[in-house]
């Protein structure tokens, strides 16, 4: 990795693409820092303090503690994600927009429009329902024109996030939404730190209980690494044809599937699921709703923590085998094979290919399912049998080794175009 790094920086334009992805997260981390205007400070405090206990680690996972400083990007990226599940899910149901998303280029752009609109509008319903629900205690000045321009600075706020994402996209290196959530979760590490020392120094935390959490850390990095680089080659073989004076086919290739096709994107899928309820509890905290959620769905009630922990599971794996039902389509593949002249040895052309091909795909989706869930559990036991209390969980390892490995991968893959291109100069 190192290396690879070291040799993007000796190219200029290498060197300027990771500059600029650079700079873009440090102006993420410090508009991450500049407070709302109209915010007590100490009460905002006091109100956090009192449910520090993990009530607001979901929303604090991706902004990086700015929902608990209520800062500009207190919303952070979470609209933007919640919009492009709720627009897949609607891809899958309705016709029309299916069609659009297959319209290359052109219906990715039209795609693009409407997960920004939605994006917005998600926005400004969670400003409206912090700035008069949660945040309204907090508040110096109780005017309506000072909530109105706290709605407008967070969704202000999260426009920009999703402008910055789709500017690296442009301009940098790797998926500009997964690098914010990744400095988002990054930035958490040195807190985290500080707070494990004060408490093993205040003997609240045994070093057993840190040294466990450190061999699990490394042995989940090591696993996902092997998982999200690991693939099952599927053998093909392509019948020869002869064309005017040429022949061509003869040769044989597999297709490459990896064991894990959706990568992060269920894990993070989960987690924003798992925020509306908070969000609708915190909308009116003096609700029914918001006590029930306390005591029944929240990851620090009880027995509302197993019940997070069992949806927690669930919604992985519905988003393990729904993002991979829609990014490979056994069908599609075997009639390209077939047109082509190719064939699984052994397996007849057309539906047998497509529902072997499916059969294949189902049992990777199964143990990809499996290991996202278990690591993404297993840091929500350890908390709840020991005094260790970090945010930088199992969601997070998974999120961040992931993310890394893509942002490497995009940094091997321009390099590798970029010879290319030298090459055909």
């Amino acid at each position: 990795m190192f290396q690879t790094i070291r040799q993007a920086w000796r190219i200029p334009e290498m060197r300027k693409k990771m500059l600029y992805t650079l700079l873009m997260m440090v102006i993420f981390r410090l508009g991450s820092n500049i407070p709302v205007p109209g915010i007590n400070r100490a009460l905002l405090t006091q109100t956090f303090n009192a449910n520090e206990a993990g009530i607001f680690g979901l929303f604090d996972l991706f902004s990086g503690g700015s929902f608990s400083n209520f800062t500009i990007f207190a919303l952070s990226i979470t609209p933007y994600i919640t919009s492009s599940i709720i627009l897949q899910l609607l891809t899958v149901a309705i016709p029309a927009l299916e069609e659009m998303a297959r319209q290359g280029e052109e219906g990715r752009r039209k795609m693009t429009s409407l997960t920004r609109y939605i994006t917005v509008v998600l926005a400004l319903i969670q400003a409206v329902g912090y700035t008069f629900g949660l945040f309204r205690n907090v508040l110096i000045d109780d005017s309506i024109f000072t909530k109105i321009v706290i709605v407008l600075v967070l969704v202000a706020g999260t426009a920009f996030l999703m402008w910055l994402g789709e500017k690296i996209n442009d301009n940098g290196i790797g998926n500009g939404i997964s690098l914010i959530i990744f400095a988002g979760i990054v930035a958490r590490i040195p807190t985290d730190i500080t707070s494990t020392i004060s408490g093993l120094k205040a003997g609240t935390v045994s070093v057993i209980s840190v040294i466990l959490f450190v061999i699990f850390a490394l042995i989940v990095i090591v696993g996902i690494v092997l998982v999200q680089e690991g693939t099952r080659k599927i053998p093909v073989q392509y019948a020869k044809r002869v064309v005017g004076r040429k022949m061509y086919g003869g040769q044989n290739t597999h297709i490459p599937l990896k064991v894990n096709q959706a990568g992060v994107i269920p894990v993070i899928f989960a987690v924003s699921m798992l925020q509306l309820p908070a969000t609708i509890a915190y909308m009116a905290p003096s609700s029914g709703f918001a006590s029930f959620y306390s005591k029944w769905l929240s990851s620090n009630g009880d027995p509302g923590r197993w019940i997070y922990f069992a949806f927690d599971l669930v919604m992985i794996v519905f988003f393990t085998y729904f993002y991979g039902s829609i990014t490979m389509n056994p069908v599609e593949i075997a009639d390209n094979m077939k047109n082509n002249g190719g064939f699984i040895p052994g397996i007849r052309p057309g539906k047998s290919t497509s529902d072997y091909i499916a059969k294949v795909l189902s049992r990777l989706n199964l143990s990809s399912a499996i290991f996202l869930a278990i690591v993404a559990s297993i840091p929500l036991l350890i908390q709840n049998w020991t005094n260790l209390n970090v945010s930088f969980g199992g969601t997070s390892i998974i999120i961040a080794v992931g993310v890394a490995l893509e942002t490497m991968k995009a940094i091997e893959t321009q390099m590798i175009m970029r010879n290319y291109s030298g090459f055909l100069k």
